[in-house]
């Protein structure tokens, strides 16, 4: 065969392949919403990956920047704990929690069957993610968030009302609603408006043969200008999938969660009894952080958002009864603050109108490391365009940005986040800035490091977008970090401020208390414990340019560097979680009793094996000290 013959005939099955895969993924959410050029040039931009029986995809707590969409065999998502969250069929995505968060797996994901993948680069899917509006809608407003909220619930039952102690039965409250498949669709929609439901079962005498619900309404009668005279068969949801009564409200939930099904008709005995939503799971109990998370969006003032933080230290003090772990907690309390944070945006820009121009909010600090407690201020600022700033409409643009800042940081203070004494807030000239004033004032921060100011200066180190245009601060980090990882004089300084405070360890291992103030005999868990394994984290990450703001994240990575061996890292991630979660009990406890959250603890309050083992995590964070000053002080990348 001559080689231009084989080269077409080459061509040509690779053009039939792409095809398929196009013809696969359009059967597909979210891929049925792009538009036909988008959905045509997609399949050359993915490439497929085989995995054997029993083969890990992802593990949990490690780090991923790749979207999977399943073409062939089946997939099994566990929690951390290894329980079991959700089975994945054919056409599938998954593993793309980790590309809207900090990268890091929140599940393992596992072959259970010989499986075919197609692979999306992270930078793939983040980039539909600006230009596509359908394609964000789907994944930012999916419940993944939920299935995470709800595994951590299921360590104990001491809630009362608890999602894991309620059988789907109970949640049932009136009978089944129901037409035949034979009514008009106008006359169902009449019935549901009437009886103020959004689901109807569509029954054929006893036997159940479909669902119509408003999503469908939506989508298959409006969408498409369909005759309402038609009857419901043509339109319903056949032979819908059912859950026993006598299930757990739990596992109902993550079934629904990973499946995205809002309705699920309810049976006994192979009889329909009623029917359960995804609300009703949610509203079991007023203190499920997802269920907090609802209220805010729907709340209209700032009066409204002020009363949240009294809820959020109630879910604290549940999850440290219910033994989740002290990175959970925080990154629930974070969550939170983010949702306020963003409401309040949304908000001034209801009040101030639409932005004339793109911005990027982004939280520094504790928040940014998704590392928020009950104790902890605003730490904020504002990216904004540099073409804006050299446009006719700068003066108007920065106007608005000001008023927009000043409303939100305003708003935060009024909800109990402090105002930042240091006026690290956005509100602040210095801290909404265009990215070429960002750069410099990153650079002179770098080159000419305050040590008097160290302690603040290095918040801004750890940065994450909350709202906005997300391009704004990718295209900042990239440059901060090209700058952190180039000066070894700044990674100097701050490895020097990295270590100059000691964990409160003695002669023996014997715990070092405060000698002063209202505070003296107890044991500062923040400056002495948390914060420095933080500042340990960050100087590593900074110095070998990782994008990761949140601690464990930064210490996971850390992995693939060679500059940690795994078991100093794990000791080290061990250590950080044991004292944060003292520490975040002790915080929670002090508001059950009416207090005010702090981070000293009187070593009365540790029962022996917490001594032991907070005396154990100190001994870990000071050799994790002495390597960093021996690595970063003595020679540098060496």
């Amino acid at each position: 065969m001559p080689a231009w013959a084989a080269q077409a005939w080459f061509d040509q099955g690779v053009d039939a392949e792409l095809l398929e895969i196009q013809e696969f993924l359009v059967k597909h959410a979210p891929f049925e919403a792009l538009p036909e050029k988008v959905l045509k040039e997609l399949p050359r931009q993915l490439h497929t990956r085989y995995y054997k029986r029993d083969t890990e995809i992802v593990v949990a707590g490690t780090h991923n920047d790749e979207m999977f969409i399943l073409r062939s065999g089946a997939v099994e998502v566990r929690d951390p704990n290894g329980g079991l969250v959700d089975r994945y069929d054919t056409g599938r995505c998954f593993g793309w929690a980790s590309l809207l968060s900090d990268g890091v797996a929140p599940f393992t994901l596992t072959a259970i069957e010989d499986s075919l993948v197609l692979v999306m680069p992270g930078s793939l899917f983040r980039t539909l993610s600006h230009t596509e509006p359908m394609w964000s809608v789907f994944f930012q407003h999916s419940l993944s968030e939920t299935m995470r909220m709800a595994v951590q619930a299921v360590h104990t039952a001491e809630r009362g009302t608890a999602v894991l102690k309620t059988t789907v039965g109970e949640l049932i409250r009136r009978d089944p609603l129901w037409v035949s498949p034979d009514v008009t669709i106008r006359a169902a929609a009449e019935k549901m408006r009437d009886e103020r439901v959004s689901s109807l079962l569509v029954m054929e005498g006893d036997e159940l043969v479909g669902i119509m619900t408003d999503r469908d309404l939506r989508g298959r009668v409006v969408a498409e200008g369909r005759d309402i005279n038609q009857p419901v068969r043509e339109i319903m949801t056949p032979d819908p999938i059912r859950a026993d009564s006598g299930a757990m409200a739990f596992e109902l939930l993550l079934s629904m969660v990973g499946k995205n099904i809002h309705h699920m008709p309810v049976t006994d005995a192979g009889r329909v009894v009623g029917m359960v939503t995804s609300t009703d799971l949610m509203r079991l109990e007023r203190a499920n952080p997802v269920y907090l998370a609802g209220d805010i969006q729907k709340m209209t003032s700032i009066e409204e958002l002020v009363t949240v933080k009294p809820r959020i230290a109630q879910i604290v003090s549940q999850l440290v009864t219910e033994d989740a772990t002290a990175d959970d907690i925080a990154r629930v309390v974070t969550a939170i603050g983010d949702t306020i944070e963003r409401r309040l945006l949304e908000l001034g820009e209801q009040r101030l109108g639409p932005a004339p121009g793109p911005y990027c909010w982004v939280s520094f600090g504790s928040g940014a490391r998704l590392e928020q407690g009950l104790a902890s201020d605003q730490d904020n600022g504002m990216i904004l365009s540099d073409e804006m700033f050299a446009g006719e409409d700068a003066e108007a643009y920065r106007d608005y940005m000001r008023a927009l800042a000043t409303f939100v940081c305003e708003g935060l203070d009024a909800c109990g986040y402090t105002a930042c004494e240091d006026g690290i807030m956005a509100s602040n000239d210095r801290f909404r800035q265009g990215i070429s004033e960002w750069v410099e004032s990153y650079r002179r921060w770098i080159r000419w490091p305050d040590p008097d100011a160290l302690d603040h200066l290095l918040l801004l180190f750890d940065m994450r977008p909350i709202h906005g245009d997300a391009r704004l601060f990718e295209a900042l980090q990239r440059k901060v970090l090209s700058m952190t990882r180039a000066d070894r004089e700044f990674l100097t300084v701050i490895t020097d401020h990295a270590t100059s405070v000691h964990p409160p360890i003695g002669f023996f291992r014997g715990f070092v208390l405060e000698t002063e103030g209202e505070h003296q005999d107890t044991l500062n868990l923040k400056i002495r414990g948390v914060r420095l394994v933080v500042d340990i984290a960050r100087v590593y990450a900074l110095a070998e340019g990782l994008p990761h703001a949140n601690t464990q994240s930064r210490l996971s990575a850390l992995e693939g560097t060679g500059r940690l061996g795994p078991e100093r890292i794990a000791n080290l991630k061990d250590a950080f979680e044991f004292i944060s979660y003292v520490r975040t009990r002790h915080q929670a406890n002090l508001v059950k009793d009416g207090g005010q959250p702090d981070n000293y603890v009187p070593p009365t309050e540790l029962s022996q094996f917490e001594k032991r083992h907070l005396r154990d995590a100190f001994h870990i964070v000071r050799q994790a000290q002495g390597l960093l000053a021996s690595t970063y002080t003595s020679g540098l990348h060496t």
